[in-house]
């Protein structure tokens, strides 16, 4: 038995980003609780138990959990199912869930880590400047930072087990009043489902209007670490190796030319569409779709169309070609 345990929210039998990171950091050994949670454990490896449970309510769900996890409180000797590591993903319910549980099992919390041991935690500091590792004597709770780590889906876990839990709804410290949808422009980039990158091809000025796009197709901006170092863009918004990990259904690269440290970040992309001067550059290749093109120009060019466009204009955006010709795919 793992003395390892990964604790997984749930919404509407799917599963949180980073949800199979944590139950390969935990060795396998994993609990999803939430809306869904047997068919969300079905993309799990190794030994999983699901509590089914209504609307997401982390003191409700910490409560329970605790009792899970540790049924005597803190006491080591508890039997074979006391976890001394609770790992959860660090995503928003994960972070949410996280202090809650932490105190009912009265444990200390140990966030934003990208590596999980029995005695402790490395975890990011400083925006992922520095790394921190931290020891611990004693049982305590993590979160895990999503892309922390590579792992294969399996087919189908090897157990699943549905336990019979009590999720008693009371001690609330907040009443949800209603689940409004992520605004791209200021969520997690690690939760984003399209994305608009920027690299060192387009010019600090372009940003705004890369932003304006983005707004128009519900899309998230990123950005590559020389943007961010040049002060274009925050550093949350920074994608790659020392940045943010993503996994977008669409990645839309302008002006970037595919550095490893980059693309090391960007995880399996559903699709990817990258436009830049030059047709042999790594971000090119990586492509379903590469446009051989000025990026800054055809930035300029979109946003001519956003402002012209009243709703039932027929304009068309042709992007500028460069002396190699028209667009490769």
């Amino acid at each position: 038995m793992s003395n390892r345990l990964a604790v997984i929210c749930s919404r509407a039998g799917e599963l949180p980003l980073g949800g199979a990171d944590a139950a390969a950091e935990a060795g396998g050994d994993s609990l999803v609780i939430g809306v869904g949670a047997e068919r969300a454990a079905a993309s799990l490896p190794g030994r999983v138990r699901v509590i089914e449970a209504a609307a997401f309510d982390p003191v409700a769900w910490a409560g329970a959990l605790a009792g899970v996890i540790a049924p005597d409180g803190a006491d080591p000797d508890n039997g074979p199912d006391h976890y001394d590591v609770v790992i959860l993903p660090s995503s928003p319910d994960g972070r949410d869930l996280a202090p809650h549980l932490a105190a009912a099992l009265g444990r200390p919390l140990l966030a934003g880590a990208i590596e999980v041991a029995c005695d402790g935690a490395a975890v990011a500091r400083h925006g992922g400047a520095t790394i921190e590792r931290i020891e611990v004597r004693e049982p305590f709770v993590a979160t895990l930072q999503p892309g922390a780590r590579g792992v294969a889906v399996p087919a189908s876990p090897d157990v699943v087990e549905v336990l019979d839990v009590a999720v008693a709804a009371g001690g609330r410290v907040a009443e949800l009043i209603e689940i409004l949808p992520a605004d791209p422009a200021t969520m997690d980039l690690a939760e984003a489902p399209r994305i608009i990158g920027g690299g060192a091809g387009l010019r600090a000025a372009d940003f705004d209007g890369l932003a304006e796009i983005a707004g128009a197709i519900g899309a998230s901006v990123g950005g590559t670490r020389v943007v961010t170092d040049a002060g274009w863009l925050p550093y949350d918004r920074q994608i790659g190796t020392t940045g943010v990990a993503v996994h977008p259904d669409l990645y839309i690269a302008i002006g970037i030319s595919g550095a490893v440290q980059h693309t090391a970040g960007l995880g399996q992309p559903r699709h990817i569409v990258s436009v830049n001067t030059d047709p042999s550059c790594p971000m090119m290749a990586l492509a379903d779709l590469a446009i051989v093109t000025d990026g800054p120009e055809l930035v300029d060019a979109l946003v001519r169309l956003l402002a012209s466009d009243t709703g039932g204009g027929t304009d068309t955006v042709v992007a500028p070609a460069t002396d190699e010709g028209a667009n490769h795919a």
